[in-house]
């Protein structure tokens, strides 16, 4: 990494061949999309302004410079969460549904949002590390020319971020064939109110996180065990929660749910599927509204 000398690209064509990969290590790093395209563009600017004679490898400098301000951000962004109203969910990304070839690198390298939820128990330099590693495969001589560590130190780090995240099973999305009955039976109880079916669907340790950011109404904590997910469901799936429209959606590579309210989002549902893929772990709620606002409905 960075000991061939390379003749730097036009400018317009490093930001469009480079752009998903920055974006999606930013987005993957804050969990935010306005942050991560703020800091994408930012080092773009930076970029700009730099000669052939600076760069040695163009990828493996854009790919530096972005993750090394996305661990200085994330490490203050970490101090802003620890007074964030209730629970604090990643933004959805629902660009996986986009036609736009320029986005095929960031729906093949998909990661689950089951996962990068799990992934804010990490530090942010052991997040970078698995973020590089295990979803986007760098080697580890990338990973630690890019942190400025050894090799040996990443191996360590990345070895200590996957026992943190044993649990977590699964990296890539669920197989959508699996997950959409239990996406259809969940839309199926809410509109019928009938939720027989779905308390089959929901393993005895289901969890229910809800973000509204102080900005809407949401549980405040992690509703858990079946019993009470379904009893918090039954009490406000009657009144607002479907707004006024449904569609299906991509999100973050899996089966999931935009709830409509005035043709706006209101919310973004969606869900971590047991190992066996038959039943619901984990149900998300985004319902803040300013981690709606990059989603398109057209």
């Amino acid at each position: 990494m960075g000991i061939r000398k390379d003749t730097k690209m036009d400018f317009n064509k490093a930001y469009t061949v480079y752009r998903p990969l920055l974006h999606s290590i930013a987005y993957r790093m804050l969990g935010s999309f306005s942050e991560a395209e703020d800091l994408v563009q930012d080092v773009f600017a930076d970029y700009s302004q730099l000669t052939d004679a600076d760069i040695h490898n163009e990828k493996a400098y854009l790919v530096k410079m972005v993750t090394n301000r996305s661990i200085n951000l994330s490490q203050s962004a970490r101090k802003r969460r620890e007074v964030y109203v209730g629970e604090w969910l990643p933004e959805p990304d629902m660009s996986h549904a986009m036609p736009d070839p320029a986005e095929l690198f960031v729906q093949h390298e998909s990661i689950s949002y089951a996962l990068l939820v799990m992934l804010e128990k990490l530090t942010a330099v052991e997040r970078a590390v698995f973020i590089l590693r295990e979803s986007l495969a760098f080697d580890y001589d990338e990973i630690a020319a890019c942190l400025q560590k050894s090799e040996a130190n990443c191996r360590k780090i990345f070895s200590r971020a996957k026992e943190r995240l044993h649990k977590e099973r699964q990296l890539l999305p669920e197989n959508m064939d699996q997950a959409q009955p239990l996406v259809e039976t969940f839309i199926e109880a809410a509109a019928s109110g009938d939720f027989n079916k779905l308390i089959a669907m929901l393993t005895e340790e289901a969890m229910l996180v809800s973000d509204g950011g102080g900005k809407v109404r949401a549980a405040i904590n992690a509703i858990i065990s079946r019993a009470r997910v379904i009893a918090f469901l039954q009490g406000v799936i009657p009144k607002t929660f479907l707004g006024d429209g449904h569609r299906f959606a991509v999100v973050n590579g899996q089966a999931g749910i935009i709830i409509t309210l005035d043709g706006k989002p209101r919310s973004v549902i969606n869900f971590q599927i047991n190992a066996e893929g038959n039943q619901i772990e984990r149900i998300f709620v985004m319902l803040n509204p300013d981690k709606l606002k990059h989603i398109r409905l057209d």
